[in-house]
C-alpha cells in the first residue's frame, strides 16, 4: 500500500509542477528576472504551495507517524547557518541558470531531451557528494 500512496503521490506532485509550469525553464527565468521581463505567475504557485505545507506542519504536531504508518519527520531546524546560507545560494545559482531545481527537472526527465538528462546526472553526482563535503565542512577547525 506504501508503493501506491508513493505513486499517487509522485504523480499529483508531478502533474502539479507541470500545470503550474514549474517545469518551462523560461517561465522560472523570468520569475527570476526581476529587473528584466519579469513573470510574477510563479508567485502564485509559491504561495499555494505554503498553505498545504502550513496545514501539513499544523497536522504533524498532532501526530506522531503517516497514513501509512511511518515515523514523521521532526520539524526543520529554525537556525540560520552557514550551512543554510552557502545550500540556499547554491540551488538559487543552480535554479537562476538552468531554470530548475530538482522536482521539475524530474517531472520533465520525459520530455526533456539531452541537455536535461546532464543536468539531472549532475544533481545527482551533486546529491551524492554532498554527504562526503558536509562532513569536511563540519569538522572542527583545530586551533592554533
Amino acid at each position: 500500500m506504501y508503493l501506491v500512496y508513493a505513486f499517487i503521490s509522485g504523480g499529483l506532485f508531478g502533474a502539479g509542477l507541470f500545470i503550474s509550469g514549474m517545469t518551462d525553464t523560461a517561465k522560472v527565468q523570468g520569475w527570476l528576472d526581476v529587473f528584466g521581463n519579469w513573470d510574477p505567475t510563479l508567485a502564485f504557485v509559491m504561495g499555494g504551495a505554503m498553505i498545504p505545507m502550513a496545514i501539513a506542519w499544523l497536522i504533524r504536531q498532532r501526530r506522531t507517524t503517516s497514513l501509512v504508518g511511518t515515523p514523521l519527520p521532526p520539524a526543520p531546524s529554525t537556525k540560520i547557518d552557514g550551512r543554510l546560507i552557502l545550500g540556499s545560494v547554491m540551488f538559487g545559482m543552480g535554479w537562476g541558470l538552468a531554470g530548475l531545481c530538482p522536482g521539475p527537472a524530474i517531472a520533465s526527465l520525459s520530455y526533456g531531451g539531452p541537455s536535461l538528462y546532464i543536468f539531472v546526472a549532475a544533481m545527482l553526482v551533486g546529491m551524492a557528494v554532498t554527504p562526503f563535503l558536509r562532513a569536511r565542512l563540519d569538522r572542527p577547525v583545530p586551533a592554533e
